[in-house]
Order: C-alpha cells, then sequence, then structure tokens
C-alpha cells in the first residue's frame, strides 16, 4: 500500500476503455460486433475496430482511403452524446466497486488509489476490482496507478491485454514519462512546436526550466510541462451521482402482446413523469428502448411539442412496438405496417426502458396565454397519431434544397425537424428559384411536353442553352396544346457534379402559355417536367 505523491497530489487510478466511441456505437446497436468497423468525424476515421485495423484502416485517414483498403468497412457517425449515454451504466457499475470516481471523459475515468488500495488491501487489489467489474458487463479495460491523472492515465494505455494493470511506484512517474513522445501531451499544436524545437520526447520537455516554459509557452504550456514531469497538478474529484431519472421495466415471462405491454407499462411511466417533476423538470424528448427475448433492441427517440405526459410516454411506447415488426395480419395507414394492440410479437418483450434525452425546467413548459400551441388541438392531434398511427398527422418544417419540393419537410407531430435543417434551409443555394416563389408546388415533377416552331420537341444543348424558341405547350397527356406567350431561362442547376453515381444536371425555365397560367419547368434526362405552377 502507497501514500500520497512527492507532489502532495493523492495517487489515482486511471480506468480506461479502449476504441469507447466504437464501443458505445455497439452497445447502441448502431453498428455490429466483431466486425471491421469504424467511427467517422469530419470525414477522418476517429476510432476503429481490431478487424479493421488489420486490414489496414488506421485514425486520420480519410473515409474512402479506409474504405479502399477495406471494403466492408462500417461506419457509423461520431455521436458524444450516444457515448455519453452509454458510458453512464459502465460509471454506475464502477462506483460498486470503488466509490469516487469522477469521468474524464466517455470511455475514461479516474479514481483516488489511496482509499481502494485501503480497502481492498493493496494498489493492485483495488485496480483488480475495478477491471473485474468493467469484465461483469462484458467490457475489455485497462487500468493505471502513478502519482499522477496524467501518468495514471499514459500507465493504463502502456498497459497489455495479457496484464491490463500497470502500477508505476510512488516518485517513479517522471521516469515512466520521460521516454513517452511528447503527443501523449494530446495538443497537437504544441507537439508540433517541441518537435520542430528538437523536443521529441516527455524527458526531453520535462528537462526545460519551468520559468522559461512559461514565458516561452504561457500557462498553458507551463500545465503541459507539469504534467510531462510526473507532477499534474490536477486532482480527482469524484462526481456526485446524480438520481437517475430514467425508468425500467422488466417483464418475467415476456410479453407477447402489445396491451399487455402497455397495461404493465403505465405505473412506471407514472413513476417516470412523476420523478422529473420531482426534480423540477420536464421531458421534451424521450428515449425508449425495448428488448426482446431473442436479445434484438428497439431503440428510438420521440419528441413533444410541450411536454410529455404519463400518457404521451406510453403512446410512444405503444407506436414503436406497433411499428417494430411485420406480424401476421398488418393493417395499413400512411403506407407503414402498423399491429392492432391485441396481435402478437415476433418475439416476448422482455425488458423496456424509459430515458429523458432532452429535458427543460419545468417553469418554462407551462402553457403560454398568447400564442403557442393549443393544448385541446394538441391532444386530438395525438388522438389521431394514437388510432392512425404516429406518421398519420405531419407539420410543415422548412427544409432547404435547390428543387421546390426539397424547401418543404413532412415532420411527424410533436417532433422537431432533423438537426441541422435550420442551418440548410438557411444556406444561399446557388441554382435555386428567387423569389417570388410559385404557390403551387407539385410533390412530384409532373411530365409535360414543350415543343418549338416546327412542332418538334425542344431540346438542351450542353451549354444548356435551347436549339430553338419556345411555342407550344401541353401541360397534361391527352390535353391540347397551348401556345407559349413568353418565357424566360434557362437557369443551370449542377448537383454532385463530383459523383458520378448522385450527380444531377438540369436546367429549368418559366414559360406563360396562352391560357394565362405561368409553370416553372426543368429539363433533366431528355424530357420536360412541370416543378411547379404560379397562380
Amino acid at each position: 500500500m502507497s501514500g500520497a505523491a512527492p507532489s502532495g497530489v493523492p495517487r489515482a487510478l486511471v480506468l480506461w476503455f479502449p476504441d469507447w466511441p466504437l464501443i458505445a456505437a455497439q452497445l447502441a446497436g448502431e453498428v455490429p460486433d466483431r466486425v471491421a468497423a469504424a467511427v467517422i468525424d469530419k470525414g477522418l476515421v476517429a476510432v476503429c475496430s481490431a478487424e479493421a485495423r488489420a486490414a489496414g484502416v488506421a485514425r486520420g485517414l480519410r473515409i474512402r482511403e479506409a474504405q479502399v483498403r477495406c471494403p466492408e468497412l462500417a461506419t457509423v457517425p461520431a455521436d458524444p452524446e450516444r457515448s455519453a449515454r452509454e458510458f453512464e451504466p459502465v460509471v454506475r457499475a464502477l462506483e460498486t466497486a470503488v466509490p469516487g470516481v469522477q469521468v474524464l471523459r466517455p470511455g475514461l475515468c479516474a479514481v483516488k488509489a489511496r482509499g481502494a488500495a485501503r480497502y481492498y488491501g493493496s494498489e493492485e487489489a483495488a485496480g483488480g476490482a475495478a477491471l473485474d467489474s468493467a469484465a461483469s458487463l462484458g467490457l475489455e479495460a485497462r487500468a493505471g496507478i502513478a502519482d499522477s491523472v496524467f501518468a495514471a492515465e499514459q500507465a493504463a494505455r502502456d498497459a497489455a491485454e495479457l496484464r491490463p494493470l500497470r502500477i508505476v511506484g510512488p516518485g517513479g512517474s517522471a521516469r515512466f514519462l520521460a521516454p513517452l513522445p511528447v503527443s501523449a501531451l494530446g495538443d497537437a499544436r504544441l507537439a508540433s512546436l517541441l518537435k520542430r524545437l528538437g523536443l521529441s520526447t516527455l524527458g526531453d520537455f520535462a528537462a526545460l526550466p519551468a520559468a522559461d516554459v512559461r514565458s516561452r509557452f504561457g500557462d498553458e504550456g507551463l500545465a503541459a510541462h507539469a504534467r510531462a514531469s510526473g507532477r499534474d497538478p490536477r486532482a480527482v474529484v469524484p462526481r456526485v451521482p446524480p438520481s437517475p431519472l430514467d425508468r425500467t421495466a422488466d417483464f418475467e415471462p415476456g410479453l407477447d402482446r402489445v396491451d399487455q405491454i402497455a397495461f404493465a407499462l403505465r405505473p412506471v411511466a407514472e413513476d417516470f413523469i412523476g420523478g422529473l417533476m420531482r426534480a423540477g423538470l420536464a421531458c421534451t424528448q424521450l428515449r425508449v428502448v425495448i428488448t426482446d427475448e431473442s436479445g434484438a433492441r428497439s431503440e428510438r427517440s420521440w419528441g413533444h411539442p410541450n411536454q410529455f405526459s404519463p400518457a404521451d410516454a406510453l403512446d410512444r411506447v405503444r407506436w414503436q412496438l406497433q411499428s417494430s415488426g411485420q406480424e401476421v395480419h398488418p393493417r395499413r395507414h400512411g403506407g407503414a405496417a402498423w399491429r392492432s394492440s391485441g396481435e402478437s410479437m415476433a418475439a416476448p418483450v422482455v425488458q423496456v426502458r424509459l430515458l429523458p434525452e432532452h429535458v427543460d425546467l419545468l417553469g418554462r413548459r407551462a402553457q403560454a396565454l398568447f400564442g403557442g400551441v393549443d393544448e385541446r388541438l394538441d391532444h386530438g392531434l395525438h388522438r389521431l397519431q394514437t388510432m392512425l398511427g404516429h406518421g398519420s398527422v405531419l407539420h410543415v418544417a422548412s427544409g432547404g434544397g435547390r428543387l421546390l419540393a426539397e424547401r418543404c419537410l413532412l415532420v411527424p407531430w410533436g417532433e422537431d425537424a432533423p438537426p441541422g435543417t435550420a442551418d440548410r434551409a438557411g444556406r444561399p443555394w446557388p441554382g435555386s428559384v428567387p423569389p417570388p416563389l410559385p404557390a403551387v408546388v407539385f410533390p412530384e415533377p409532373l411530365p409535360v411536353v414543350l415543343l418549338g416552331d416546327d412542332s418538334a420537341p425542344l431540346d438542351v444543348d450542353d451549354r444548356g442553352l435551347l436549339r430553338a424558341a419556345p411555342a407550344w405547350f401541353t401541360p397534361a397527356p391527352g390535353s391540347a396544346r397551348r401556345p407559349v406567350r413568353s418565357w424566360a431561362g434557362p437557369w443551370p442547376l449542377r448537383e454532385r457534379w463530383w459523383d458520378t453515381a448522385e450527380s444531377r444536371r438540369a436546367e429549368r425555365f418559366q414559360i406563360l402559355d396562352g391560357d394565362g397560367e405561368a409553370w416553372l419547368l426543368l429539363r433533366e434526362g431528355g424530357r420536360w417536367w412541370a416543378e411547379a405552377r404560379y397562380d
């Protein structure tokens, strides 16, 4: 057993979970286990699996380069919220073995080594208990113990798979850190500068006088110098375990009918909403996780325009159950298969978990005196969704795009538009139609005919120019053709020209026909289409 480090900061035990962003995606069911997979952040590989590394994929590669090296590579976008959400159960399990955990970031946490070593009899036993706690969840982890948090983290990263615990003795942190590269500091800019100055290891950096480091690199450089010297001033600050706001219903034996599950879940939903209200919170986005007897998991986020009530939460669980399988006698509503409440599930459900994904202060969610959504209207629309399905009631959100149909999104009632929609709508979109916009936009372009003076179909050359002036227009098959009074265009539409599979090349025209109707036409694929009509 050992005491404090020479710097006066108690020794730290750090537990590191390799490739955590990818492990979190696997736990969330977004990527299969034991396959070549990678987490992509800003177009680069941030984390990859052992199978992907064996195929030549490495961190920092562009996604196209990684897919060339490993064509079967499964990719998933980086999601910090997912990593944090999946790490919370791990931290709770770890706190039962070694209390006083500080989460440095998802996948990395620290504990004061002194108290754990006193309880278990030695630092080695304390580290083993922490590793056993991770192993009980089926997770691979590495542990390190040293005089500082930074040194303990490097020790954990240095631990091998067969010996997942690395202990650096008291007073030995500086010697242990000395041969490590300066990139271990986690500051790419500082590491690049140090290498250009001829300082390639932490030992080289630590040998500089602290006063010179401060004058040259500032306070941030001085803090990095302390870490490289084994004198990391950061202390372990245990988190205060939050009161659990999520609720879980376990069914033994499993239930295979929607109405049975909804009935059994009612007290859990009431307790879930009641717990949030006691904490002064209102749930505006709910995550429902359903696990069946075969181990399959259905997970989805649901939004609410105001706040969830117990009945609203039950409705979302029911909709998720109804749309999660292709069952014996499906009924179709809005193009989707829906299971009635009395029909059997594909496999009995053994667990339903309710998690508040987004919350707000309860006082902010009160019904507005003026404006806002009328409570009776909201209730009526939710009743329609209950009877006809989640996608049966839609509201309009403004999107972005060059085609008019792309600028209107239909979102299920109670849910927000997809993330980034507002930013997409505010982009300039070169090639889009300037205002005033047409009053009637067709959901799908209508086939039309545009002819020249010689009654031959009009064509557009490679430069986007008409070979002749428009003379005759037929708005629908079988209808009489109309003379073209005036026209304007073309406006070229070029999208994704660098992608041969998804590139788009078209031209737009405005015409006024003999009946006084104005049209927005689109020439694409050798044919003419009516995109919209002006009224």
